[in-house]
């Protein structure tokens, strides 16, 4: 009766046997349905995001990322098409001599150029990243001496010893000072990074950066929560910071939103047997409790650790699953927001939320990309696709 007594002809045999050998390691090339529908929203045909929320723009944070994901959907015709366009508009044509700026876009002369020519830490730290394992995964030397330059730009113009402190990487070139205080954002420091870039680069500050961030963080959080950017004063340590520009340039209060989302989601990716992974997630435990008791994320957390009331966006909910799913007895927080995150889905597009925000787009990519098994992080912080298995 039932499944138990069928005895599924050669055809369906092989279909089972395909489909549980996928569940359990991974096929080769798997569609990613995500990423297509990105690709085909955002990406233009000479290799340009476009940040259609920010008036069409294209930022290197934006370029840094399509270029990890090209690499985890193993195509590599795209993952060129990006890196050309990053190179010959965001780094005068050679990305080893030059970081890519951080905004191009259209100027008030109605001319499309270089809005900003100064680097941003968040982009600059993925895209070497994502050049070396570029170079490993596809055997291909050229995109490993690139990230190689790119790192070693990081270390000259964007890695500073915070005196007392030890070495932190900061959000640009010479970071924001004002007297002795200098701003970071935790963010802009995945783990895995630098411990990849501490095995190639043994000689860098990388080991260092990776060793002085947990501590770091679970000073500069409050009650738990992380914060978009944080102040470093000798002598008195950390303390959370105003943003250092948003994307009107408006003036906006110190505390833990957009930003802060990839803090929870880079800890929730670090590597299972990793020893600091526990020290990572204990900085920051308040989310979890959070998410207990409530729907969604809060949109805004203020530097006292007060979440406020307004949920954020479906990216949020996103960016909080890995993270969910490292503490023990989290599977209720973490099916709520999976189910959020079904719930916001657009049929029409196959993308997320109400306004289709790129940011929001690149966060579930994120996330759902890790959960489902298609990247991991290693214990050396060495990238682990599903196409190599």
């Amino acid at each position: 009766m039932g499944l138990v007594r069928r005895r599924p002809g050669k055809h369906g045999l092989l279909i089972a046997l395909l489909f549980a050998l996928c569940s359990m390691s991974g096929c080769k090339q798997r569609s990613w349905p995500l990423w297509k529908a990105y690709e085909a929203r955002f990406l233009s045909s000479d290799g340009r995001v476009i940040d259609r929320t920010a008036g069409g723009c294209t930022t290197s944070e934006g370029q840094a990322y399509a270029l990890f994901f090209a690499l985890v959907d193993n195509d590599r015709t795209t993952f060129d098409r990006l890196l050309r366009w990053t190179q010959v508009n965001l780094a005068g044509g050679d990305l080893a001599t030059r970081l890519p700026g951080r905004m191009w876009g259209q100027a008030k002369d109605g001319q499309w150029e270089l809005l900003d020519p100064h680097s941003s830490a968040d982009a600059d730290v993925w895209m070497a990243y994502t050049l070396i394992e570029a170079g490993r995964l596809w055997n291909a030397p050229a995109y490993t001496s690139l990230g190689r330059a790119m790192m070693a730009q990081i270390a000259k113009s964007e890695v500073a010893d915070l005196a007392g402190f030890g070495p932190m990487l900061l959000p640009g070139p010479g970071g924001v000072r004002q007297q002795q205080t200098l701003t970071l954002s935790p963010a802009s420091m995945p783990l895995f990074v630098f411990q990849r870039f501490a095995a190639i680069d043994p000689a860098g500050p990388w080991g260092q950066v990776a060793a002085n961030f947990p501590a770091m963080l679970a000073e500069s959080a409050r009650h738990g929560f992380a914060m978009d950017r944080v102040n470093y004063i000798p002598g008195d340590g950390f303390s959370p910071a105003a943003p250092i520009e948003t994307v009107n340039n408006a003036s906006e209060t110190p505390g833990g939103s957009r930003d802060a989302m990839r803090v929870y989601l880079w800890a929730g990716m670090i590597d299972r047997g990793s020893p600091v992974r526990a020290q990572v997630l204990n900085a920051i435990p308040a989310m979890n409790a959070y998410l207990a008791k409530h729907d969604a994320p809060p949109q805004n957390v203020s530097d006292q650790g007060i979440p406020l009331a307004q949920d954020g966006p479906v990216g949020f909910s996103a960016a909080v699953l890995p993270y969910l799913r490292a503490f023990p007895g989290s599977s209720r927080q973490s099916a709520r927001q999976t189910v959020r995150i079904g719930r916001m889905r657009d049929p029409s597009t196959g993308l997320y939320g109400k306004d289709l925000a790129t940011y929001d787009q690149i966060l579930v990519l994120f996330a759902t990309g890790f959960i489902d098994g298609r990247f991991r992080f290693g214990m050396g912080g060495e990238l682990n696709v599903d196409w190599t298995r």
